[in-house]
């Protein structure tokens, strides 16, 4: 057996560009962060019953989520089917991911692309606050290690002190994560 210097690595797509519907978090996985990257695709709906489809995340919260990004940030999507998946394989199971898989859904209804080296977390609650979620500066550092330079976090989640290499943007509410993205 050899050791992986870098899980992250199988859960991130290779696009050369930022592609719409592409964000990357940061999730916990056993003991240790993992980056990886959940994908969304919101596209017209045929029918009068749009689909909702999550892989790696639990269905019943996506459309949840979704009800409550059209309540508190004004993006509607009832009118789109919108699929998510999670690279990899992955199932993801705490809400860390909240955040990404909204801003994934807004970034492919809006067709802009989140920049590549951003990360995204955070959990989101019913009333449209972005709440913090546990080890949040260990999952900055992985962060950074592994590249990225910028990232969207429940204020909350900011650490102390800076880290060196890494723009936070500490977000409240779901609209701020939305404008510090360019996306609302």
């Amino acid at each position: 057996m050899r050791e992986v210097k870098n899980p992250s690595a199988i859960f991130l797509s290779q696009h050369p560009d930022a592609v719409a519907g592409s964000v990357v978090t940061v999730s916990r996985e056993g003991s240790r962060p993992l980056l990886i990257e959940v994908q969304a695709l919101a596209d017209q709906s045929g029918g009068g019953n749009p689909r909702r489809l999550a892989l790696g995340l639990d269905q019943n919260r996506l459309s949840m989520l979704l009800a409550t990004l059209n309540r508190h940030a004004g993006v509607s999507a009832y009118d789109h089917d919108v699929f998510i998946n999670v690279v990899g394989g992955v199932r993801i199971s705490e809400t860390s991911a909240d955040l990404a898989a909204l801003v994934a859904a807004v970034s492919s209804l809006r067709d802009k692309p989140v920049p590549r080296t951003t990360v995204v977390f955070g959990e989101v609650g019913l009333a449209g606050e972005i709440r913090p979620v546990s080890y949040g500066e260990e999952r900055l550092r992985e962060a950074v290690k592994r590249g990225f330079d910028h990232a969207i976090v429940p204020r909350a989640n900011l650490p102390k002190k800076p880290i060196k290499g890494m723009q936070l943007t500490g977000v409240d509410y779901l609209r701020g994560a939305l404008e510090a993205l360019h996306l609302a």
